[in-house]
C-alpha cells in the first residue's frame, strides 16, 4: 500500500524495524482482529492494536462500563460509565487512531453465535472473564481456522496462548482446560487483581497477535506463558495436543 507522509511518521518506529518494515505494516493495515472482552485485559491490547495500524477492530461485548471498571480498564474514564463498553472502546479507537476503524457488537457470545461473530477474522484474541465463553470461542476458532490469542488474570498472576487446533499437532485451548466451568466464587470481583496487571497482559496479547499477522521472532503457538508477579517469574510451557479433544475430532 501507499502510505501517506502522516503515516510514514506515525509507524516510523515499526517500518524500520527489519522484522515489519513497510511491508509488515501494510498487512497490519489490512487485517481484521476480532477482540472478545473490553475488560481490564481487551482494553490495552485495543489500544496497542488500534495504534500499531491495525485496520480493522471488532470488539464483541455485552457489558456497561461500571465505576468499578474504572481501576483497571484504561479505556474508559467516569464521563463512560453506563454506556456500552463496546461504543467506548470504539470512540476510544478513534480518538487513538484514525486509521483503524472499531466495529462494536453489544451481544454476549455464546457457542450458537460464535461463528457467526468471528467469522472472517484474521485472528481472534479472547480476553473475556468465563470458561464457557472462551470454550465457545476456542471452538469456533478451530473450526473457522482462525488463529487464536486467549490472555487471563487472576490476582497477582496471567497466562497468555496462542492456538491453532485444526493444525496436526497442534493443541486448541479445549486441549488445555477441558470441559472446565466457572467457579462463581473465584470471580475477579470476589478475589481482586491488581489492575497494572491486567495492562501487561493485555499488552503481550497484543503483541502475539501482531506477531501471528507479521510473523517475527520465536512462535508461540502451543505454548502457555504464565506470568506470576508475586514471585517475578515467568514460565513457558509446550501444551501437547489432546488426543480425545471434541474440537479436534470435530476438526478432522
Amino acid at each position: 500500500m501507499d502510505f501517506t507522509d502522516d503515516q510514514l511518521e506515525r509507524y516510523a518506529r515499526h517500518i524500520v524495524l527489519r522484522e515489519i518494515g513497510g511491508a509488515g505494516q501494510a498487512r497490519l493495515a489490512g487485517a481484521h482482529v476480532a477482540i472478545i472482552g473490553a475488560g481490564g485485559i481487551g482494553c490495552p491490547a485495543i489500544a496497542y492494536l488500534a495504534a500499531a495500524g491495525i485496520g480493522t477492530l471488532r470488539i464483541i461485548d455485552h457489558d456497561m462500563v461500571s465505576l468499578s471498571n474504572l481501576q483497571r480498564q484504561i479505556l474508559f474514564a467516569s464521563d463512560d460509565i453506563g454506556r456500552p463498553k463496546a461504543e467506548a472502546a470504539r470512540d476510544a479507537v478513534r480518538r487513538l487512531n484514525p486509521d483503524c476503524h472499531a466495529i462494536p457488537i453489544n451481544t454476549a457470545l455464546d457457542a450458537d453465535n460464535a461463528e457467526t461473530l468471528l467469522r472472517d477474522a484474521d485472528i481472534i484474541l479472547d480476553g473475556c472473564d468465563n470458561f464457557e465463553t472462551r470454550l465457545a470461542v476456542s471452538d469456533a476458532a478451530t473450526r473457522l481456522r482462525i488463529p487464536l490469542v486467549s490472555a487471563a488474570v487472576g490476582q497477582f498472576e496471567g497466562q497468555i496462548g496462542v492456538w491453532r487446533g485444526w493444525e496436526e499437532g497442534q493443541p486448541c485451548y479445549r486441549c488445555l482446560v477441558g470441559e472446565t466451568r466457572t467457579d462463581p466464587a473465584r470471580t475477579c470481583a470476589e478475589e481482586g487483581i491488581v489492575g497494572a496487571l491486567t495492562g501487561i497482559i493485555g499488552s503481550m496479547a497484543a503483541l502475539e497477535a501482531i506477531r501471528a499477522l507479521v510473523p517475527f521472532g520465536e512462535t508461540a503457538t502451543g505454548k502457555l506463558i504464565v506470568f506470576d508477579l508475586l514471585a517475578r517469574r515467568l514460565r513457558t510451557m509446550a501444551i501437547p495436543p489432546d488426543p480425545a479433544c471434541k474440537a479436534a475430532l470435530a476438526c478432522a
